[in-house]
């Protein structure tokens, strides 16, 4: 199991993942690490990547690209119908299996994301399941989602672009400050094909914060290209009368040719021959002035002055143009920096994002708070108001993940409506995020208000949520109820991540405390007198027993209940995910049948130019004249027939037209390999019929290595050798008189079939090692020492003698150690 980062963009694709104690790219079938952000649907399969980008000139209608920016919008959407104007028509009707289909945003992403799946699993050679993708505003983050279940991936997390470049930068830098160090204040500036997005990250020894994000989604690399294609375009139409406009394929090539050009302008310093440069600049300047806006504002928001900037990194494939450099050098009075890949930065960020949050991978502890962009407005309306009542919930650059917990009393059932606070500062058009229906509110027993507690939360992936609701209802009451319905905010200590704070806002802050006790009991351990003791007992349990009883009427007993919340929200219901699912397998299927269709077309068309060759050559002489002629009239029809009728058939067809081919061409073939085999298949049978020989030879010869030998092996390896040697000579000579069109009297698998019997045979008997001489016994000492004992009339055992013997020492020891026979423990 695998996990990878994707860094999906608008005209290309990264995959990174988390293997091997690192962080790598995966390039693709053409081993490049960039993957074409392109969609082409046929007649009978889809491409995706770079073979779908190379059918962008021949197949205009049905090859898309550019719909990232697309995800979760409406079709009227400003944004959309700029797109449809400049790029492609989104929601495109394409023709697919000769048919014409619409297909969604999410569904072309959710086919982008196959594509990149199947790439890392190549790369990786395992499956790659889990993975971290980037997108920005909530509505855009369901659509991210719900592609990747489109596509059978699991989304760990969503995340920006610019925090996964912090992150990326938090793995390269080692020497980043320590905990009670200051903390390091780094500009992220990720100049995209399509959106500029800026951040502030404030890091410290394994721990980063993101201070602020500022996005422009209309601003990118393509806008720069877009300009140069309507400058030559124009020059053009005045100048040779020629609407590249009105041509599609006219308008990709010179799409594809001004984006070589800007890059050429940002690579060399010397003078382009056409001489756009200076027409550029001023073509440009509006850009730049949005550009600079974004930077000023970036600072505004977070109050760093350039002297708190440690430094500014940028990123992203139009970071390379020299007027952003020199407007970050201008605005930042900072050098700007390209310590990361400014292409795979975002990618390596993700992969990194992924491999901690998967509990199959250890990686460094890394801690990483992000914030929220946009400012979340929360609006409540029911139990009788006649005007709705708003607050501000999740103020801009909140950190997330984070819950809070809201207090409403009401009688009825009612609703919360989410809004992002400031709409002219979003990416998209619609404010609305999401509609939660509390259900199930009822009133106490006694009429009045019940408490209902709301946790409201941005999650992990930055979607802003209803997780729960509550009622509590009191069962037993006798003091007043409270006055006029409210809404009150607890604080927010509800954060399961640990990047929770208190939050304090213009409603009141519920805090509820558990009953204090009535009466403290006292005891002095040291005190030794019982009676005292039982009676000061006794005496409190009474006090206590009246305590509680007056307290009865002031507590309440109360109990929980969870309450259901019908969210709705801009995405797609689990039944639509799961057809979706359904259709994007189907296609996944059809893509893997025409391939293996394609694959059969293919091999015949290879057998055919392959033996067309080989006939006039190597395989000439191994088939006679007119069975040639045949052969290669009957390969120059399969050529034609490939190009007419048996252009579009069946897999089978092409099966069974191969076999049909083979069955002339195959044999043709083997007489040309067994040619080629057989004369070192003799030698080698040969040598080794040479070697038993000169073996009986030598046993002839009466060799002392092999006086071991029994008659019987003897006989044996002399039988062996005379069938072989007889088989072999047999063989050689029928083959020696066959031509090379003919079929071989004996193939090279027998001949050798033949050596390793004949080796099997012999070789036990020739490598036969000589038995060892034999050994006398090793003589028992306890034995002799049994018989060299001698036995006294009265029966006393004494030791026979020795040379070497010390009678003086023997007596002492005796004397020391007791008799001979006694054991001494």
């Amino acid at each position: 199991m695998a996990v990878v980062g994707l860094d999906i963009g608008n005209f290309s694709s990264y995959v990174a993942v988390a293997a091997g104690g690192g962080i790598d790219t995966v390039a693709n079938e053409y081993s490049d690490r960039c993957t074409p952000s392109y969609v082409s649907l046929n007649e009978k399969n889809r491409y995706m990547g770079m073979s779908a980008k190379n059918q962008a000139t021949t197949n205009v209608k049905n090859t898309i690209s550019c719909f990232k920016r697309l995800l979760g919008r409406k079709f009227d959407d400003p944004q959309v119908q700029r797109e449809i104007n400049h790029y492609f028509t989104p929601y495109k009707i394409a023709e697919y299996m000769g048919e014409m289909q619409q297909f969604t945003p999410e569904q072309l992403i959710a086919m982008l994301l196959t594509k990149l799946r199947d790439t890392g699993e190549k790369g990786l050679k395992t499956k790659v399941v889990d993975v971290v993708p980037c997108f920005y505003t909530d509505v855009e983050r369901r659509a991210m989602i719900a592609s990747c279940q489109m596509a059978s991936l699991n989304c760990l997390k969503i995340m920006n672009d610019t925090t996964a470049v912090s992150l990326s930068y938090g793995i390269y830098k080692q020497d980043l400050p320590a905990e009670n160090e200051k903390p390091r204040n780094v500009i992220f500036v990720d100049v995209g094909y399509s959106a500029l997005q800026v951040c502030a990250t404030a890091f410290n020894k394994g721990k980063l914060k993101v201070l602020a994000v500022q996005t422009d989604s209309c601003l990118g690399g393509r806008d720069f290209d877009r300009l140069l294609v309507h400058h030559f375009a124009e020059e053009w139409k005045t100048k040779y009368k020629v609407d590249a406009f009105s041509k599609p394929k006219a308008m990709i090539r010179l799409a594809s040719d001004c984006e070589k050009l800007k890059k050429l302008m940002s690579a060399n310093t010397q003078p382009i021959p056409i001489g756009i440069e200076a027409q550029f600049e001023e073509m440009v300047a509006p850009l730049l002035l949005r550009v600079e806006k974004v930077f000023k504002k970036i600072l505004e928001v977070t109050k760093l002055s350039t002297d708190d900037i440690y430094s500014v990194e940028i990123v992203g494939g139009s970071s390379r143009v020299p007027c952003i450099k020199e407007l970050v050098t201008k605005v930042f009075q900072k050098e700007p920096s390209t310590t990361l890949n400014a292409d795979e930065a975002v990618a390596k960020g993700c992969a990194l994002q992924c491999a901690i949050l998967s509990p199959t991978f250890r990686v460094r502890d890394f801690a990483i708070q992000d914030c929220q962009q946009f400012p979340i407005t929360l609006s409540w309306q029911g139990g009788g108001l006649d005007e709705d009542s708003s607050m501000e919930v999740f103020p801009e650059f909140h950190t997330i993940p984070f819950s809070k917990m809201l207090t409403f009393y009401r009688k009825d059932p009612f609703y919360l409506e989410a809004r992002y606070s400031k709409p002219s500062e979003l990416p998209i058009p619609d404010p609305f995020i999401g509609k939660f229906n509390i259900t199930n509110v009822q009133p106490q027993a006694n009429g009045d208000s019940s408490k209902v507690k709301v946790k409201v939360r941005i999650n992990n992936n930055g979607m802003f949520t209803v997780q729960s609701a509550s009622m509590v209802e009191k069962i037993e009451e006798t003091q007043e109820e409270q006055g006029p319905e409210s809404m009150e905010t607890d604080a927010g200590k509800e954060n399961n991540d640990s990047n929770s704070e208190a939050v304090k806002t213009e409603a009141s802050m519920d805090t509820e405390q558990g009953p204090t006790p009535d009466a403290e009991q006292k005891a002095d351990s040291k005190d030794g007198d019982s009676k005292d003791a039982e009676s000061k007992d006794a005496e409190m349990k009474e006090e206590k027993k009246e305590e509680d009883k007056k307290s009865e009427k002031k507590k309440a007993k109360v109990k929980s209940i969870d309450l259901p919340v019908e969210a709705m929200v801009a995405s797609y219901s689990k039944e639509a995910i799961n057809l979706l699912v359904e259709r994007e397998n189907a296609m996944i299927m059809q893509d893997r049948l025409e391939k293996e269709r394609c694959d059969a077309k293919n091999a015949v068309e290879e057998y055919v130019y392959d033996m067309r060759d080989k006939l006039c050559g190597p395989l000439e002489t191994y088939s006679m004249e007119e069975d040639r002629e045949n052969f290669s009239k009957l390969l120059g029809d399969t050529e034609e027939w490939l190009y007419d009728e048996g252009e579009d058939q069946n897999k089978q067809v092409y099966i069974d037209k191969l076999a049909e081919l083979r069955k002339i061409g195959d044999p043709i073939q083997s007489r040309y390999r067994e040619s080629m085999e057989r004369p070192d298949a003799f030698n080698s049978l040969g040598h080794q019929l040479q070697l038993v020989r000169k073996f009986l030879d030598a046993v002839a010869a009466k060799d002392e290595k092999f006086s071991h030998l029994e008659k019987e092996d003897i006989e044996k390896v002399t039988k062996c050798l005379k069938e072989k040697q007889e088989w072999f000579d047999k063989q050689l000579n029928a083959q020696n008189k066959l031509k090379k069109h003919e079929n071989p009297a004996v193939l090279a698998s027998q001949i050798r079939q033949t050596e390793q019997s004949l080796m099997s045979t012999c070789n036990p008997v020739i490598n036969k090692p000589k038995p060892k001489p034999k050994e006398e016994p090793p003589k028992d000492d306890k034995k002799d020492a049994a018989k060299d004992a001698k036995t006294d009339e009265q029966g006393n055992k004494t030791a026979s003698p020795n040379k070497n013997a010390n009678p003086a020492g023997d007596a002492k020891a005796e004397q020391a150690n007791g008799p001979a026979d006694m054991d001494v423990d």
